[in-house]
């Protein structure tokens, strides 16, 4: 995506907040949250939070990438992908 014509943006001012990255390709802009998974209130917070930045940059669809560091889990644990819906707004969850 980047080396055909798009870019990122790095903390990007959007909403009152600051989203960690944006890709904009072929006009579009694709907003995307990084977490660490520090308790059970990471994911819903990390899904408002995503969404609000997609209202702020008019997108339907959000990503939130979620980095699991408990060294007692496995990667089968860890590695998932799942679509949540919040609002109208779809925001892809890829957990690692």
């Amino acid at each position: 995506i980047i080396n055909g014509g798009g870019h990122i943006i790095r903390e990007m001012s959007a909403e009152k907040g600051r989203l960690d990255l944006c890709v904009v390709y072929k006009g579009k802009k694709y907003p995307i949250e990084l977490k660490i998974l520090y308790s059970q209130k990471t994911i819903p917070e990390g899904l408002e939070q995503t969404a609000r930045y997609m209202d702020s940059l008019g997108c339907q669809k959000g990503y939130l990438i979620v980095f699991d560091r408990d060294k007692i889990k496995s990667w089968d644990e860890k590695i998932y992908q799942k679509t949540e819906r919040v609002d109208r707004k779809m925001i892809d969850v890829f957990g690692c």
